[in-house]
């Protein structure tokens, strides 16, 4: 497999240096016409001809693609009467309008494809049209810019023949002015301030590359100087990003912004590979063929994701982007992953790129624990397709990580069906100075605010990084330890470590901490929680949980004179009530295990397990055996079992 620092140099010769795959990369290396192979007729973007009769031969027989044809046409029918966008700023952001009207593109686009009836192009017209009259598409915010680009591409390569002559110039001159000539802009260094993207190596790389690449491409023809420069220099920027999926498909910003880089990179992987029949080598970037992993496990048995870093706490909800990799990568799972997510939903991309199957795969090849090294996150189970498994997400990693929260050591735990430890997510964007000096302020966001362990009630430095340095996977029991000693420095603390382990036989969740520190020190352990807390035990030792009428015990096996408590996860206030418009964590409690007062070391145990298992002995050993009796860990995680002929 080639390594992002040497993938374009296959069809762009002299790119950059070899050794740095983040390296600068400069316009004049590029030596070749990116543009060459352009497919001449519209549409030529991610869904040509050819792939919508494949799609119609599925919908003449296959349930699965008949669902998603009838979901997407039930879209359609309700936005045919629902306004156009308008130019409506929230806080920095045109964001959520860009959105609306590329997700409307797709739905249209699609459906007048499928069907010819005018109806739908002309409801899309009025959408462009509208867009097109805006002052500008927020480039101070290139999201914004980048996402209504992709929009606008989608909608004038897939409706090209229902627009007249006078539309096609509207849409085109809104494209090219409002979208590709700040991207321009951007790429030659202009003094704009929307420009940085263009080395950053998380999401935003690809979605405003992304968005740049598929507008040059629809108007590739009409536009080729534009078109051409503005490829070039997308495909100089990309390898930055891609490096971040190395060495095994993890994404450090989390899984919410997992779904979202992966929408956004896998359609324009899929528009130059339509356009242009190459991506360039860009999908063979250094574990990506692995991200698809990242998605099957970091789904817990509940349905919902380990929410870490900024993204919400709900549902994963589909994600179509894995039919894809399914294909590219011949990788049979990803399907079923991709059909489990959707559910009864499903929408244009799994329309698209479903691919019927007359074979069901198996997970029985499927390990049940793997650590992702690249992101130190590692994920335990106690068995696939048992809706009632034990499954927990535990991460280390790196808390300057974009959007990340100050949460090394945390983790979030599945069993009967139910999220009984809950990463409570992100709060709200447009708090003052979110991303900016406030943000270690905002209770979600700080130490206090997630499930790991609190020194003093103090914030883990916010340039810490926590490396998982045990992994361990048997058949009847499996666990990972973080050190997370450079994130309680401050407070004092001279070594701090925790431990997740699945025991008995996976039928309990053990968390164990120890650490030491220079002086006395308030330790706390704590997890939040959407169950109730029925009760604490007389002695404090034991509390038991209820959700969804399934009971769920919690048991401190150490220290003696520990306590559970149960307290409040409100916001407390900020600098006199600054900060009062915070989420108010209704719902959620935080259960809490105190010490009898300050001390200097520890080793605290929790156990966490269904009724059945919860009085099973467990015997409590340093977090030093469970280092020394792993084995060493694996430069990436455990393989995937083997590819398939077909999907």
């Amino acid at each position: 497999m080639l390594g992002p620092a040497t993938f374009l140099s296959l069809a762009l010769p002299e790119i950059g240096r070899a050794d740095d795959p983040k390296a600068p990369r400069k316009d004049a290396a590029l030596t070749k016409d990116p543009l060459k192979t352009l497919r001449a007729e519209h549409p030529r973007l991610i869904a040509t001809d050819a792939d919508l009769a494949n799609t119609r031969r599925h919908l003449k027989t296959d349930p699965l693609a008949q669902q998603y044809r009838d979901n997407v046409y039930k879209a359609g029918e309700k936005l045919l009467s629902e306004p156009t966008i308008k130019y409506e700023l929230v806080g920095p952001r045109l964001l959520e309008e860009s959105r609306l009207c590329m997700r409307r593109m797709y739905t249209l686009g699609v459906l007048y494809r499928l069907d010819g009836d005018t109806k739908w192009s002309d409801r899309a017209k009025k959408e462009l049209f509208a867009a097109a009259a805006f002052p500008d598409w927020n480039p101070s915010h290139f999201l914004d810019t980048a996402e209504m680009t992709h929009a606008f591409a989608i909608g004038y390569d897939w409706l090209y023949p229902a627009l007249t002559v006078r539309e096609r110039k509207i849409v085109r001159d809104a494209l090219v002015e409002k979208g590709l000539r700040r991207g321009e802009e951007a790429y030659r260094g202009a003094s704009v301030s929307w420009k940085w993207w263009i080395t950053a190596d998380h999401n935003w790389n690809q979605v405003c590359n992304g968005g740049m690449i598929l507008g040059a491409l629809a108007v590739a023809d009409e536009e080729p100087e534009l078109a051409s420069f503005t490829v070039r220099a997308a495909l100089q920027s990309l390898p930055r990003a891609m490096a971040s999926f190395a060495p095994d498909g993890g994404w450090e910003e989390g899984p919410g912004y997992w779904s979202y880089t992966l929408n956004y990179t896998v359609a324009l992987l899929a528009g130059l590979q339509s356009a242009l029949g190459t991506d360039f080598g860009i999908s063979n970037a250094a574990g990506f063929e692995r991200t698809g992993a990242f998605r099957l496990f970091f789904v817990g048995t509940s349905g919902r994701p380990f929410s870490y870093a900024d993204v919400g706490d709900g549902k994963a909800g589909g994600a179509p982007v894995m039919h894809w990799l399914a294909r590219r990568f011949r990788q049979p799972l990803y399907a079923w992953e991709a059909k489990r997510g959707a559910g009864s939903g499903g929408g244009v991309q799994d329309l698209l790129w479903y691919e019927p199957t007359t074979a069901t795969p198996k997970t029985t090849g499927l390990p049940l624990d793997i650590v992702f090294r690249g992101v130190e996150v590692a994920f335990l189970r106690s068995a696939w397709e048992d809706p009632g498994a034990l499954w927990v997400g535990f991460k280390g990693g790196d808390n300057r990580a974009n959007h990340s929260h100050l949460d090394l050591g945390t983790f979030v735990f599945d069993a009967l069906g139910e999220r009984w430890v809950s990463d409570i997510g992100s709060d709200n964007y447009n708090l003052p100075a979110y991303f900016g000096a406030k943000r270690w302020t905002y209770y979600r966001l700080r130490t206090e605010g997630q499930n790991t362990l609190l020194l003093d009630n103090g914030n883990q430095d916010t340039k810490a990084k926590s490396p998982l340095i045990a992994f361990s996977t048997r058949p009847d029991a499996a666990y990972a330890v973080a050190d997370l000693s450079a994130a309680y420095a401050p407070s004092g603390a001279t070594r701090t470590q925790r431990g997740v382990a699945l025991v008995n036989g996976r039928t309990a969740l053990l968390v164990q901490d120890e650490f030491a520190a220079k002086v006395p020190t308030e330790y706390r352990w704590q997890v939040h929680t959407q169950a109730t807390i029925t009760q604490i035990t007389a002695d404090g030792k034991g509390a038991t949980l209820i959700q969804n009428g399934k009971t769920m015990t919690a048991r401190i096996l150490s220290p003696e004179g520990a306590r559970f408590t149960n307290e409040s996860a409100a916001p407390p206030p900020i600098n006199g009530g600054e900060g009062s418009q915070q989420n108010p964590n209704k719902g959620i409690t935080r259960l809490v295990v105190r010490l009898p007062g300050k001390v200097m070391e520890a080793r605290v145990a929790v156990l966490l397990a269904p009724p059945a298992d919860a009085f099973k002995p467990v015997s409590l050993t340093p977090l030093a055996d469970w280092i020394r009796n792993a084995p060493p860990l694996p430069e990436r995680g455990v393989s995937l079992p083997a590819k398939a002929a077909g999907v």
